[in-house]
């Protein structure tokens, strides 16, 4: 089984910066891939960030130069480092991972199996 644990989550205002990390457990291996989903209103959940198994990275929309995605492997855990937030940068926050046999890395919530709770970002004006 496997288990993903969001944190960091919070509010700030505008132009504020938030770490968010995933906690990875259980019988999946270090060559995963893994994505940050964001939610908001309306249906979906829209990619972030994501990190493929094979250490590429991908940051989407106008959060290039905003935001990083990293991972420690000692700590079995991904990181999202957010700068300069927008309020449109609000919503709930969700890490997602996969053994991604079929891609190196995704964008599509569909390609994922493995996903944590949330964790909520509020981003004030």
């Amino acid at each position: 089984q496997v288990q993903l644990a969001e944190s960091g989550g919070g509010s700030v205002q505008t132009g504020g910066s938030l770490t968010l990390s995933c906690v990875v457990s259980g019988d999946i291996d270090d060559g995963r891939c893994m994505t940050w989903f964001r939610k908001s209103a309306g249906p979906g959940r829209q990619a972030v960030a994501a990190l493929g198994r094979d250490g590429s990275k991908e940051i989407t929309g106008d959060r290039k130069g905003r935001f990083t995605v990293s991972k420690d492997s000692a700590k079995n855990t991904l990181y999202l480092q957010m700068n300069n937030l927008k309020p449109w940068d609000s919503g709930i926050y969700y890490c997602a991972a996969d053994f991604c046999t079929r891609w190196t890395r995704s964008l599509d919530e569909a390609a994922f199996k493995y996903w944590g709770q949330g964790t909520q970002v509020t981003v004030s004006s």
